[in-house]
Protein backbone atom coordinates (compact mmCIF):
# COMPACT_ATOMS: atom_id res chain seq x y z
CA UNK A 1 0.00 0.00 0.00
CA UNK A 2 2.84 2.40 0.78
CA UNK A 3 4.31 1.82 -2.69
CA UNK A 4 0.96 2.59 -4.27
CA UNK A 5 0.71 5.84 -2.34
CA UNK A 6 4.23 6.75 -3.45
CA UNK A 7 3.39 6.09 -7.10
CA UNK A 8 0.12 8.00 -6.90
CA UNK A 9 1.95 11.10 -5.65
CA UNK A 10 5.50 10.91 -7.00
CA UNK A 11 4.99 9.66 -10.55
CA UNK A 12 2.44 12.31 -11.63
CA UNK A 13 4.59 15.03 -10.02
CA UNK A 14 7.64 13.79 -11.93
CA UNK A 15 5.60 13.56 -15.15
CA UNK A 16 4.37 17.14 -14.78
CA UNK A 17 7.89 18.39 -14.02
CA UNK A 18 9.32 16.58 -17.04
CA UNK A 19 6.55 17.91 -19.29
CA UNK A 20 7.28 21.45 -18.09
CA UNK A 21 11.00 21.06 -18.78
CA UNK A 22 10.24 19.58 -22.20
CA UNK A 23 7.89 22.46 -22.95
CA UNK A 24 10.64 24.95 -22.16
CA UNK A 25 13.33 23.08 -24.09
CA UNK A 26 11.42 22.03 -27.19
CA UNK A 27 8.37 24.26 -27.11
CA UNK A 28 4.79 23.53 -26.22
CA UNK A 29 3.68 22.35 -29.68
CA UNK A 30 6.52 19.89 -30.11
CA UNK A 31 5.90 18.50 -26.63
CA UNK A 32 2.18 18.07 -27.38
CA UNK A 33 3.00 16.43 -30.72
CA UNK A 34 5.40 14.01 -29.00
CA UNK A 35 2.69 13.05 -26.52
CA UNK A 36 0.18 12.46 -29.33
CA UNK A 37 2.72 10.53 -31.41
CA UNK A 38 3.65 8.21 -28.55
CA UNK A 39 -0.03 7.60 -27.88
CA UNK A 40 -0.71 6.64 -31.51
CA UNK A 41 2.44 4.52 -31.76
CA UNK A 42 1.65 2.89 -28.42
CA UNK A 43 -1.88 2.00 -29.50
CA UNK A 44 -0.55 0.45 -32.71
CA UNK A 45 2.16 -1.55 -30.93
CA UNK A 46 -0.22 -2.69 -28.19
CA UNK A 47 -2.72 -3.90 -30.79
CA UNK A 48 -0.06 -5.74 -32.79
CA UNK A 49 1.62 -7.36 -29.80
CA UNK A 50 -1.71 -8.10 -28.12
CA UNK A 51 -3.05 -9.93 -31.17
CA UNK A 52 0.17 -11.93 -31.35
CA UNK A 53 -0.13 -12.88 -27.67
CA UNK A 54 -3.78 -13.86 -28.20
CA UNK A 55 -2.82 -16.08 -31.13
CA UNK A 56 -0.12 -17.71 -29.02
CA UNK A 57 -2.59 -18.38 -26.19
CA UNK A 58 -5.10 -19.90 -28.62
CA UNK A 59 -2.46 -22.10 -30.24
CA UNK A 60 -1.18 -23.32 -26.89
CA UNK A 61 -4.69 -24.09 -25.67
CA UNK A 62 -5.50 -25.98 -28.89
CA UNK A 63 -2.36 -28.07 -28.36
CA UNK A 64 -3.35 -28.83 -24.76
CA UNK A 65 -0.62 -26.67 -23.21
CA UNK A 66 -0.94 -24.18 -20.37
CA UNK A 67 -0.39 -20.67 -21.77
CA UNK A 68 1.39 -19.24 -18.72
CA UNK A 69 4.10 -17.30 -20.53
CA UNK A 70 1.67 -15.97 -23.13
CA UNK A 71 -0.70 -14.80 -20.39
CA UNK A 72 2.15 -12.86 -18.76
CA UNK A 73 2.87 -11.38 -22.20
CA UNK A 74 -0.75 -10.27 -22.42
CA UNK A 75 -0.63 -8.67 -18.97
CA UNK A 76 2.55 -6.78 -19.85
CA UNK A 77 1.06 -5.65 -23.17
CA UNK A 78 -2.13 -4.45 -21.49
CA UNK A 79 -0.21 -2.47 -18.87
CA UNK A 80 2.28 -1.14 -21.44
CA UNK A 81 -0.46 -0.02 -23.81
CA UNK A 82 -2.30 1.73 -21.00
CA UNK A 83 0.87 3.52 -19.93
CA UNK A 84 1.50 4.69 -23.50
CA UNK A 85 -1.98 6.19 -23.72
CA UNK A 86 -1.30 8.13 -20.51
CA UNK A 87 0.36 11.48 -21.24
CA UNK A 88 3.91 11.76 -19.94
CA UNK A 89 7.39 10.67 -20.83
CA UNK A 90 8.08 8.42 -17.83
CA UNK A 91 4.93 6.40 -18.46
CA UNK A 92 5.78 6.27 -22.19
CA UNK A 93 9.25 4.86 -21.56
CA UNK A 94 7.84 2.29 -19.13
CA UNK A 95 5.09 1.40 -21.61
CA UNK A 96 7.53 0.89 -24.48
CA UNK A 97 9.71 -1.31 -22.26
CA UNK A 98 6.68 -3.49 -21.53
CA UNK A 99 5.68 -3.73 -25.20
CA UNK A 100 9.01 -4.67 -26.77
CA UNK A 101 9.62 -8.44 -26.51
CA UNK A 102 13.34 -8.25 -25.56
CA UNK A 103 12.71 -6.00 -22.55
CA UNK A 104 9.37 -7.64 -21.74
CA UNK A 105 11.28 -10.87 -21.09
CA UNK A 106 13.05 -9.29 -18.09
CA UNK A 107 9.80 -7.80 -16.75
CA UNK A 108 8.07 -11.19 -17.02
CA UNK A 109 10.91 -12.81 -15.10
CA UNK A 110 10.43 -10.25 -12.32
CA UNK A 111 6.65 -10.79 -12.35
CA UNK A 112 7.13 -14.55 -12.08
CA UNK A 113 9.44 -14.10 -9.11
CA UNK A 114 6.80 -12.00 -7.34
CA UNK A 115 4.03 -14.52 -8.10
CA UNK A 116 6.14 -17.46 -6.88
CA UNK A 117 6.99 -15.57 -3.69
CA UNK A 118 3.30 -14.85 -3.02
CA UNK A 119 2.41 -18.50 -3.63
CA UNK A 120 5.17 -19.61 -1.22
CA UNK A 121 3.98 -17.12 1.42
CA UNK A 122 0.40 -18.35 1.06
CA UNK A 123 -0.97 -15.05 -0.28
CA UNK A 124 -2.05 -16.81 -3.50
CA UNK A 125 -3.77 -20.16 -3.26
CA UNK A 126 -3.92 -22.59 -6.16
CA UNK A 127 -6.95 -24.86 -6.20
CA UNK A 128 -6.58 -28.12 -8.11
Amino acid sequence: MRYLLFFIIAVPAAEIGLLMVSGKLFGVWLTVMLIILTGILGAYLAKREGLQALRTVQTQLQNGQMPGDAVLDGICILIGGTLLLTPGFISDITGFLMLFPPTRKFIKRYMLRIIKKRITNGNIKIIK
